[in-house]
């Protein structure tokens, strides 16, 4: 199967069939040009899209994906952008490996097709000329036989004219031999040319043109090959990143599957704890009696009434409203009554609102969210410190290097610096002590985990977030001491040294009733006393507010407790006092 054989009167057929196979090949360079801007395109949106979705650095959404569901959304985003990463690199190695490749080659194929049809035309133009050499001397032939033949003619009518001379008989006769001589000669040049176009034409059409379209066919496979191998290329391309891309996907799976439910919900406990306790139950408020008693103006006692104190059961302490009263009814019952700005402080949301920032120590917040934040904050100036110390120890080696080596450098260049690193290590220092010291405050007067295993209800733990995010409250946990206003409470029971000088100098309080313990506790802090389970103790004053209550055992033991560890009854003498 040749085209030289098969085709040998087809030249212009071919040539327009080799000008479409570059048109197709040119074409396909087209398709997978735009192949690759649809891959760079899908994986500059897909950048974007994860770009998009990154949490901002520094920001309280960047806090969010500390949860497991969130850090496997993040997951998931890295992943996506490491499999647009993909689609670039397909764009990429199409465009050297096929884009690149085939435009060289259709410039090659043009150049070579140029030359095959170039020898081609030539052998056409070579056959044309000796086909009119050949009809050339194939009329001169037939001219010159006419002209014989009547040269002829002439000769024997003037050879039998008895009127004509000799002599003109005589040239007639030469005349006549000389057209059939130039007959002759015509016919040998005739014939010469004719075998000559015959060969000619037999090497035009049994080899030449073979050859020639020998070689377009060869052109054209190889054109129809490479076609074929930059298909295969194509899907290459996209198979040889397809176990990346799996990995992508794998790697989503498993971030998927690494989320825990259990351990994002104790997360949002740590997160929104407050160190609350919940509100109690509502005291009965018995109108039938006259009441008397003043109630002091820190306590929450006004936004209950003032009733007969109850036996109180479950480990529960005398209950609050607020949690269950909208934000307006908030504000409005702190404007009717004029509670202290104390009171004001313990709902963080109001406080907030009203203050816009919160103290140095934070002691706007919640105990539990207070000592975080202590904790974050000494966490981050450790933290500067050591890049200051490694700083200082870079300048001093650099100082040791120039000291040796005076050429490198001047060594009292760098002791301004160093000076500077000093007094900012200190100042450091400094804060780090003052934060230490509000830290060590705080959990001191948190719940240990002993008295929280003591507790029969469990109400320390439970019930957190809705205590700190829907409500204001007045009082601290059971077993810590937790003061809204440091400034207000710290003298009476922050330093313990004032705490005992003023609580010893004080006359003996009288006894305004009995109570009887519910819990445990251990007064590990001073100004506190420790009780056992079902002791029967002297109340000698009243929880003001921040749940705890003043008892005594004997004249030389008394102190406080939690309010919420004893059962109260108040003499009914000393309420109506």
């Amino acid at each position: 199967m040749s085209w030289g054989t098969e085709l040998w009167d087809q030249f212009d057929n071919l040539e327009k069939h080799t000008q479409w196979g570059i048109d197709v090949l040119e074409k396909y360079i087209k398709f997978v040009k735009e192949r690759t801007e649809i891959e760079l395109s899908y994986a500059k949106q897909l950048r974007n899209l994860s770009k998009k979705y990154q949490p901002k650095k520094n920001s309280k959404e960047e806090e969010e994906y500390r949860y497991t569901s969130t850090r496997a959304f993040l997951a998931t985003l890295n992943e996506m952008n490491d499999y647009a990463g993909q689609h670039e690199v397909i764009s990429e190695n199409m465009t050297s490996l096929i884009i690149g490749e085939l435009t060289r080659y259709v410039q090659e194929l043009k150049q070579e097709r140029k030359s095959h049809f170039h020898d081609g035309r030539k052998a056409q133009q070579h056959i044309e000329t000796c086909w009119k050499q050949l009809e050339a001397s194939k009329r001169r032939f037939e001219r010159d036989c006419k002209e014989a033949d009547r040269a002829q003619q002439y000769f024997e009518k003037m050879d039998a004219d008895i009127n004509v001379t000799k002599a003109d008989v005589e040239k007639a006769r030469q005349q006549a031999q000389l057209r059939h001589q130039m007959a002759e000669d015509s016919k040998a040049e005739y014939s010469s040319t004719l075998q000559k176009f015959n060969s000619e034409q037999h090497d035009h059409y049994y080899t030449h043109i073979p050859n020639i379209f020998q070689k377009i066919q060869e052109m054209e496979e190889r054109r129809i090959v490479r076609i074929g191998e930059s298909m295969k290329t194509f899907a290459d391309v996209d198979r040889q990143v397809i176990p990346i891309i799996g990995k992508c996907l794998d790697e989503i799976t498993k971030a998927a599957e690494s989320v825990d439910h259990k351990n994002d919900s104790q997360m949002v406990i740590e997160a929104f704890k407050s160190g609350f306790e919940p509100p109690g139950d509502v005291d009965f408020e018995d109108f039938t009696q006259p009441m008397k008693r003043t109630v002091s103006e820190s306590s929450l006692s006004n936004s209950r009434g003032d009733g007969k104190y109850e036996p109180k059961f479950g480990g529960k302490s005398k209950g609050k409203l607020w949690p269950f009263i909208k934000k307006n009814k908030i504000i409005e019952t702190l404007l009717g009554t004029k509670l202290s700005l104390k009171l004001i402080t313990l709902n963080t949301q109001v406080w907030s609102l009203i203050e816009g920032a919160g103290p140095e120590d934070f002691s706007n917040l919640p105990p539990e969210q207070r000592r975080k934040k202590l904790q974050q904050k000494v966490d981050e100036l450790n933290k500067d410190i050591q890049k200051e110390m490694d700083q200082r120890d870079a300048l001093t080696k650099m100082k040791d290097v120039y000291i040796k080596n005076p050429q490198m450098g001047d060594a009292a260049s760098v002791d301004h610096r160093l000076s500077e690193l000093e007094q900012n290590i200190e100042k450091l220092r400094l804060e780090v002590q003052k934060f230490e010291g509000w830290l060590a405050e705080v959990e001191g007067r948190l719940p240990s985990r002993t008295e929280q295993a003591r507790r029969q209800s469990g109400l320390y733990e439970a019930q957190n977030t809705s205590a700190v995010n829907s409500c204001a409250q007045d009082r601290e946990s059971p077993d810590g001491s937790y003061t809204e206003e440091q400034s207000q409470e710290t003298e009476m029971k922050v330093p313990a040294t004032d705490f005992d000088d003023e609580f010893d100098d004080e006359e003996p309080l009288p006894t305004i009733g009995t109570c009887k313990a519910l819990y445990t506790f251990e007064g590990q802090n001073e100004g506190t006393i420790s009780v056992a389970e079902g002791e029967m103790l002297y109340v000698i004053e009243e929880d003001k507010g921040d749940g705890w209550t003043r008892i005594r055992r004997n004249e030389d033991e008394e102190g406080y407790v939690p309010t919420s560890y004893v059962e109260v009854y108040l003499d009914k003498n000393a309420k109506d006092s």
